[in-house]
Parts: structure tokens; C-alpha cells; sequence
């Protein structure tokens, strides 16, 4: 029985993620993955997990453990949560926190949230494809975000006027962006701020990979720039979006938002309807976890990954032929290849898994307008140094024939 007639107009803008798909590759011993935008399970503080579970578990706290919670979350959670913001400048407290289940329901919420069918969202280009799925169910329009580009304020409002809707928010990734590596100079973030600022928008700060910085120094967060003028979270148009995911565990499923209460009272309405609330268990335990190690962690991870990213610019620097370009980015886990013109990410792809064994993500995916044909996403987190040099070395090969 076919169906398509009953389902709502959204379900024609939900796409597969390509990303999603790709992961599929990992269980095939031969291929060399790039693709991926994972943490290394090897660097998952399993131990201290095991002992957090076993604890939740125990006499009277099981109990707990096992019960329905709150909405808000996990309160001696989002006490450590708005301790961890303090440190990066952000002066909140815990009834400025809502766990969520990872940053991305924390997208999906937010679109639901601001978006109406025609309204526009300012985007990257490229940007996060979990963002551009997420907000796509909402039926927006996307318009192009560059924080020291030369548009005014007004082209922005007309431009959504012309297409039936109203700008509502900006989303940007500041910190070692996903798909790009890249990061907002100081400047830039003020930029975003000034152009919300003059639009009366959010800001959706995605903070996903804030910890993952190896070089360079910190850049504070959107929000702790608005509240060094403003001078109260409460006063402040910009979300910010945070996740275990990177530094602890993705599979636990821990993010959370930090916002205006205002903001945050009305996620806490949308979860009720989603999810009731994260789930408690997992909650208790990254609290006890992230009071256990997270800074040791995050100290562990960062070393590992700096040398891994250090060995993918080295060989690329090494193997790619003249034409391709690519980032270096201060953290994160991704750099970012532009191909020479006329050569497609897509169809090299096919021809990497047949020939050379070697899958990354084609960078159209991450163009809200299906753009950018000619770049490709490598990610560097899950593979050893070797195996970089060699999966490097057999890409490079197949660009320069082009073949």
C-alpha cells in the first residue's frame, strides 16, 4: 500500500543522511573510513561508566534511577552543566539548563520552536547536515549566513519577505564546525551578534566540539560575548546548544541547552510533548562521571586527536595534488577538501569504495541549495596514524589520476 498521499507536506523536505548511511561502511574490515564524524570508542571512559551504573543501581538510589524525572533534567546534572558554562564565561544557573536528548533534539526543538512553514533560517555554507535536516522538517527557507560578508540587515528582511516568511534565527557552529573544521575569529561571533542584534533574531550557538580545541587560543562563546554586554543570560537572544557526545559518550544521548529562562521554560513544554524527558539513568549517570573525569577526559582526547589531525594535514600536504585545498583546523574532527572544479564529491566517492577502499562524505550535503558539488568531508577522529597515511595516500592517488 502506498501511503504518500496521507503524509503531511514536511515529509517531501526529510531526507536520509548521507553521513548516517556511510556509517554502515564501518563494519566492512577493508575499507578505510574517513566519513564518520565519531569519537573512538577506545577513548570512552568505559570504567567510570561502569561504576556510575552500578551506583545508580544500588539501595535506594536505584529506585530513582529507574523513575520518571523531570523535564528540566537532572538537577545535580545541570548544576555541573552551569558550572562547565561559568568556566567558559557564561554566568548562569540551573534553571537556565534543559538536558536534552544530545544537541540534536536540542535542533529539533528549536526549530519547532522559532520556525514557521516559510520562514527563513540563516545558515552556513555549508553547514551542519543534522541542522539543515532538523530544521527542514518545519518548512523553512534557508538563507546564506557569512559573519564578515557585506549584506545589510534589510536585504536579509526582504529577501524573506519575498519568499513569504520572516527571518528568525541564525545558526553557526563557531568552534571547529562541522563539516568545515573552521572557526569564527572574535570578530566574526561580534558580527553575528550585531546582525541578531539589528534583525531582532536568536542566535543558535551549536558548541558541540567547544572542548576540542588543540591549537591556538579559546575564543569565548556567542552567549558570553551577549552577556559581557548585556550583562544577564536572561537579557540574551542566543541558545546554546552542548552535547557529551564528543567527550564522553554519544550513545548515552546527553546534550543540553543553555538559554534565557524564557527560552529554556518553553523547550521544557515541547519535551513534555516529545519525550516527557531524557532518560534518568544515563542522566545520573554522566553527573557522576562528568564530576569523576570529565576534565581528565577531555585532556586524553585532545592528545589523541591533535596527533591523528596532525598526521592527516601532514599527509595530505604529502599526497594531494596541486588544485585541492583544504583546511587546517585549531580542534575538532573534521577538515574540509575543495577538489578541483568540475570534479564531484559524489561520484569520486563511488569510485573510492570500488578502487581505492576509502569512504568520506561528499561535502553537497551539507549546502543547503545542493552547492559545493566539488568538496568532500574527511574526518580524522576514528583512525589510527597508519591507517591515515595509507587511506591518504590511496585518495590522493585517485584524485590525481583522476580516475
Amino acid at each position: 500500500m502506498q501511503h504518500d498521499h496521507r503524509f503531511a507536506s514536511r515529509e517531501t523536505r526529510m531526507k536520509a543522511s548521507e553521513i548516517r548511511e556511510l556509517l554502515k561502511l564501518l563494519d566492512q574490515p577493508d575499507i578505510i573510513s574517513f566519513a564518520g564524524g565519531i569519537p573512538d570508542p577506545a577513548l570512552f571512559p568505559a570504567d567510570a561508566f561502569r561504576r556510575a551504573y552500578a551506583d545508580a543501581l544500588t539501595g535506594a538510589a536505584a529506585g530513582a534511577a529507574l523513575q520518571y524525572s523531570t523535564s528540566e533534567g537532572h538537577a545535580g546534572l545541570r548544576d555541573w552543566i552551569a558550572g562547565h558554562m561559568a568556566e567558559l564565561g557564561v554566568a548562569c544557573a540551573p534553571d537556565n539548563i534543559i538536558i536534552t536528548s544530545g544537541s540534536q533534539q536540542a535542533l529539533d526543538y528549536l526549530g519547532k520552536l522559532f520556525l514557521s512553514p516559510g520562514d527563513t533560517a540563516l545558515v552556513g555554507w555549508p553547514t551542519y547536515l543534522g541542522a539543515l535536516q532538523a530544521f527542514n522538517a518545519c518548512e523553512p527557507n534557508f538563507d546564506r549566513l557569512e559573519p564578515m560578508g557585506n549584506r545589510a540587515p534589510e536585504d536579509f528582511s526582504a529577501r524573506a519577505r519575498e519568499k513569504g516568511g520572516t527571518v528568525k534565527f541564525a545558526y553557526v557552529s563557531p568552534d571547529f564546525a562541522n563539516p568545515t573544521g573552521e572557526t569564527l575569529t572574535r570578530a566574526e561571533r561580534q558580527r553575528v551578534l550585531d546582525l541578531a542584534d539589528a534583525l531582532d533574531i536568536a542566535t543558535i550557538e551549536d558548541g558541540a566540539y567547544q572542548s576540542l580545541r588543540y591549537d591556538g587560543e579559546a575564543v569565548p562563546p556567542i552567549l558570553a560575548l551577549e552577556i559581557a554586554k548585556k550583562g544577564d543570560i536572561d537579557a540574551c537572544r542566543t541558545i546554546y546548544c552542548g552535547t557529551f557526545s564528543k567527550t564522553l559518550s554519544p550513545g548515552l544521548r546527553v546534550g543540553w541547552v543553555c538559554a534565557a529562562k524564557d527560552i529554556v521554560s518553553r523547550l521544557v513544554i515541547l519535551k513534555q510533548a516529545g519525550d516527557l524527558h531524557s532518560a534518568t539513568i544515563n542522566q545520573a549517570a554522566m553527573n557522576a562521571v562528568t564530576r569523576e573525569t570529565f576534565d581528565e577526559q577531555v585532556a586524553t582526547t585532545r592528545t589523541v586527536y591533535r596527533a591523528r589531525r596532525d598526521r592527516m594535514l601532514a599527509a595530505l600536504e604529502r599526497e594531494m595534488p596541486e588544485g585541492v585545498t583544504w583546511t587546517r583546523p585549531e580542534g575538532g574532527m573534521f577538515v574540509w577538501l575543495t577538489l578541483p572544479a568540475g570534479m564531484d564529491g559524489a561520484a569520486l566517492l563511488a569510485r573510492s569504495l570500488e578502487s581505492a577502499r576509502v569512504a568520506f562524505v561528499p561535502g553537497k550535503a551539507f549546502f543547503a541549495d545542493g552547492s559545493g558539488a566539488n568538496t568532500i568531508r574527511l574526518s580524522f577522529s576514528c583512525a589510527s596514524e597508519a591507517t591515515i597515511d595509507e587511506g591518504i595516500r590511496r585518495l590522493g592517488g585517485l584524485i590525481r589520476t583522476g580516475a
